[in-house]
């Protein structure tokens, strides 16, 4: 009989009682700003976080989840009886978490052989951040819940991150400049005429798809964006930096659009705060053109 676990690292965004309610097995990435050092999730709340860096100009650092994590992880969940290891990592073109994975894959056999033909471990690239992934992880579990094998949960995650995008609107660029990991960042000239870039996320990409003049239209426009790139009737997730009025105001406009609420309401952790900044708003959407 099988027995599966789904390996994520902490910037999946879900909430420490979601982890530990569904027995995710979850690898946290570690901060320092301001001289301490914690572990994303789990010793500090993202509310704690946005408030360190309200109070500094110094950006969180954070480096990649490494081979030796990775494969002392595998090493546990293969103790403890597992038989399908469901490995899904940050976006490897922001990261070298997911190529770590893989690196502690091949060590993981060699250096215990009586593994192979018990154990699988499938490696997989979200192409993307946050709840991008973590939502989907969360649908996992309880699709295993109900039975579902292995390859069945991969083709699911595969087919989520190859089709949906997260639609963002930062509310300034200081952090995506400074952090160097956000492209369309670099490329955009526009804030000193007032303007603010919607960023599309996907395909481990980043490009600016509009440009919004004036934050009383960061509302309409963001709607606009994410109505028009969503394919009818799927669901929509809404996500959210320190402050979540435009989430809320976000939400309410696709509501009467489209007659439903968002799937969940999440809200960035350190790892994207430190990256794109602790404000902003965000809409993920299944995309029509995928």
């Amino acid at each position: 009989m099988s027995k599966i676990m789904i390996l994520t690292d902490s910037c999946c965004d879900l909430p420490l009682e979601t982890i530990q309610e569904l027995g995710i097995k979850v690898l946290p990435f570690k901060l320092t700003v301001n001289g301490e050092t914690f572990r994303e999730t789990f010793d500090k709340t993202n509310q704690e976080i946005y408030d360190i860096m309200s109070k500094t100009d110094e950006i969180p650092k954070h480096a990649m989840i490494n081979p030796i994590e990775f494969e002392e992880a595998y090493k546990e969940l293969f103790d403890q009886g597992y038989t399908d290891i469901i490995s899904v990592s940050i976006n490897s073109k922001g990261s070298g978490t997911y190529n770590n994975s893989l690196i502690a894959k091949k060590d993981f056999f060699e250096n215990n052989p009586e593994a192979k033909g018990k154990i699988k471990i499938y490696n997989l690239d979200s192409k993307c951040y946050t709840v991008f992934y973590g939502y989907p992880i969360m649908e996992a579990v309880k699709k295993i819940r109900k039975g579902a094998d292995a390859r069945e949960i991969v083709a699911y995650l595969e087919d989520w991150f190859n089709v949906c995008g997260i639609y963002v609107v930062p509310y300034n660029l200081k952090y995506a400049r400074k952090s160097g990991r956000i492209s369309a960042a670099a490329a955009f000239a526009g804030e000193l005429l007032g303007l603010k870039p919607i960023i599309l996320f996907a395909d481990g990409n980043t490009e600016i798809v509009e440009k919004i003049r004036g934050e009383k239209n960061i509302v309409p426009k963001l709607v606009d964006c994410a109505e028009k790139n969503m394919t009818p009737q799927t669901p929509y997730l809404i996500i959210h930096g320190r402050d979540n009025t435009l989430a809320k105001e976000v939400e309410k406009e696709l509501i009467k659009r489209t007659g439903r609420k968002a799937e969940m309401f999440g809200s960035i952790g350190a790892a994207v705060a430190s990256n794109i900044g602790p404000d902003v708003v965000a809409v993920l959407v299944r995309r029509k053109n995928k």
